[in-house]
């Protein structure tokens, strides 16, 4: 059977570059504004920070053209996205059906060619030729009346500040793309009775484009027990070359079969994976069939691959991951399934102390982890082998998504991850410890009140803004607690975003 292997790079994406005119001016200015319009795209395809490839086009100036071009890009699965630049006064009834069309991300950049004006030299030709601060009003206006999701990027585009919020707009299409072409496998069901991990994967799919589906539990352990002695070989000795191995696990140690076995989960996990050209996936400890283990190493290795990874039959939080680490690509860092586990209540110096069971991904630390064997106490299967470590210290972003029945729900929590405050000797786990913004207080308050799941992902590569751009681009609400969060204000954003949403669905 055919195997694809899982991709995060964005290399294989573009982003086209639309310039917006028309005929009044003759073709002498169209002529100038093709070239200030290529120019302005190389710079912001050269720049070190933008990720994906910037596509120039010809310049747009009717509206079959512009129609056309918004079909094409519909139908490029290399296209992830749209940058859109009026230079000069391009009439906003020509981009009514393209716009209508328009299926991807869309970028509205307000800039111009010139950084400073020209001040002895200003004529009128030089006024014609330069105007998209009123032509991108112009724009602006019928993507509003049309209501359009787009990202507006206003300066030019030399400026640093500028080529960021494209990079990470760039980086939310690449996930969003990546979400539109998941397929999701769920071995065996949500853990029993728990409510926050149900969700509608009908509209999942709908709103997100990902294919969540259930696979038996069996089926995998088939791909497990295949897993050839000198596959194990190999895999067990990359683990001892990556991690700190405890003894008992190496070659010759009392339990070195349980390394083995979990690398042979490993190794039947890929194989699943692949030969279905999954890119997320879930497990649960209450259903494990013929499985050894709860596989803990296994999703801690290829979540840190990319992987999208939901515990107890958490697809949403899988889907997540997925994006969140598609966001991320090449960038210091990485994402992983998190939950808030327990806190530290010292009165005005509270911690929060994140982990799971076992799977939180190494893509958090650049320390080199432990590779260890606990018992679990639950799942009723043989004592899980784990990578232990601490995620670095430095700023991170947890973030959940929940289904509030007419809708799915992001709420994003900005935190600091610390250190922890002593040494964890007895905690065998992956963990992170985080200061949350505004304070403790507020953001568990606030998260309460937002009904957020208690997974979530945790991405220490990309911030708030990506997220942003993320929800804007899905068209899914996202609730925001950082510095500038109070729980009232809070609240009432709660209320009027239920009637808000309710209303932009149709009653």
């Amino acid at each position: 059977m055919t195997r694809t292997p899982l991709t995060t790079s964005l290399d294989g994406y573009e982003v086209w570059f639309l310039t917006g005119s028309q005929h009044l001016y003759g073709p002498e200015t169209l002529a100038q504004v093709a070239d200030q319009s290529q120019q302005i795209a190389r710079i912001l395809d050269e720049a070190g920070e933008v990720p994906v490839k910037i596509v120039w086009k010809p310049v747009l100036t009717d509206a079959a053209a512009i129609k056309r071009t918004a079909l094409e890009a519909n139908a490029d699965d290399r296209v992830i996205g749209l940058i859109a630049w009026m230079h000069t006064f391009s009439p906003a009834k020509m981009w009514i059906a393209g716009l209508d069309a328009l299926q991807k991300p869309l970028a509205h950049l307000h800039t111009q060619a010139n950084v400073e004006l020209p001040w002895a030299d200003i004529d009128f030709d030089f006024m014609n030729l330069n105007q998209a601060a009123h032509g991108d009003r112009e724009f602006g206006y019928i993507q509003t009346r049309l209501g359009v999701p787009r990202k507006t990027v206003v300066g030019h585009a030399s400026d640093p500040r500028v080529r960021q919020e494209i990079a990470t707009w760039q980086r939310a299409a690449a996930g969003l793309a990546a979400s539109r072409s998941l397929k999701l496998a769920r071995f065996g069901d949500n853990m029993r009775y728990v409510a926050v991990t149900e969700g509608d994967k009908t509209e999942a799919e709908l709103r997100f484009g990902v294919q969540v589906n259930t696979w038996g539990v069996n089926d995998l352990a088939d791909a497990v027990a295949a897993a050839s002695d000198s596959e194990i070989d190999a895999l067990v000795a990359e683990y001892e070359e990556l991690y700190e191995v405890v003894p008992e696990l190496r070659r010759g140690g009392d339990r070195h079969q349980s390394l083995r076995d979990g690398a042979a989960i490993e190794i039947g996990l890929r194989t699943f994976l692949e030969e279905g050209g999954f890119g997320a996936f879930t497990t649960s400890f209450e259903d494990l069939g013929a499985l050894t283990q709860l596989p803990g190493l296994a999703v801690q290795r290829l979540m840190a691959e990319g992987y999208g990874f939901g515990a107890e039959g958490d697809w949403k939080t899988a889907i997540l991951v997925r994006v969140a680490n598609v966001m991320g690509a090449g960038l210091p860092g990485g994402a992983s399934l998190m939950e808030d586990y327990t806190y530290d209540m010292t009165p005005g110096d509270e911690l929060i102390l994140g982990a799971h069971m076992l799977e939180v991904s190494p893509s958090l630390t650049t320390a080199k982890p432990t590779l260890e064997i606990h018992p679990l106490g639950i799942g009723g299967k043989d004592d899980p082998v784990r990578l232990v470590f601490t995620a670095d210290p430095g700023p991170a972003i947890v973030v959940a998504l929940s289904d509030m029945r007419d809708r799915f729900r992001l709420t994003a929590n900005v935190v600091e991850n610390v250190p922890p405050r002593q040494s964890l000797p007895k905690l065998p786990v992956g963990r992170a410890v985080w200061k949350p913004q505004p304070d403790f207080t507020t953001s568990a308050a606030a998260w309460l009140t937002a009904g957020a799941a208690h997974h979530t992902v945790m991405s220490t590569a990309v911030g708030l803004e990506a997220f942003r751009d993320f929800a804007e681009m899905a068209e899914v609400e996202l609730l925001v607690i950082d510095d500038a969060t109070t729980l009232p204000e809070f609240q009432k954003q709660v209320r009027w975003n239920q009637a808000y949403y309710r209303l932009a669905q149709g009653l």
